[in-house]
């Protein structure tokens, strides 16, 4: 069987990280996703509830802000509870496997200015441009 969903979208809201009673990091929230149309056609827009956990979602609540756009690949994960009035829910989220800048940072931020400087790439990237990323093994479920 095959489980994979690759998105990509724009956060509704801040990520804000939590930690479990057993001090695992996570955090949810949701991004909102445009649907293919035909010209002539109103467009419109899903809004997909995501989790990460673990270094995932410290890498998502340091790095992306409400508006982002975010690349994102995961599976689909449900989960069954009682609402407060009595009521059997199931909610279905995205499960974060790997997250993903989708635009630059100029291209992200709110500035009319416009920007004279060169385009990040490899020859002009300065180490301190880059996070080290520890081992991401240790969540996996088998």
């Amino acid at each position: 069987m095959f489980n994979l969903v690759v998105l990509t979208g724009r956060l509704t809201a801040d990520p804000e990280l939590k930690t479990t009673p057993n001090g695992i990091p996570v955090t949810s929230f949701s991004i909102a996703v445009n649907r293919n149309y035909r010209a002539g056609e109103e467009q419109q827009t899903d809004f997909i509830n995501i989790v990460a956990w673990r270094q995932r979602a410290e890498f998502i609540t340091k790095y992306f802000k409400k508006g982002n756009m975010i690349g994102i690949e995961g599976s689909i994960q449900t989960r069954r509870y009682t609402d407060k009035n009595g009521n059997n829910r199931t909610a279905f989220e995205v499960v974060v496997n790997n997250a993903q800048f989708v635009e630059s940072k100029r291209d992200s931020a709110a500035s009319s200015a416009p920007v004279a400087q060169e385009p990040a790439s490899f020859s002009n990237a300065d180490a301190s441009d880059f996070a080290e990323i520890g081992g991401m093994d240790d969540d996996l479920p088998f």
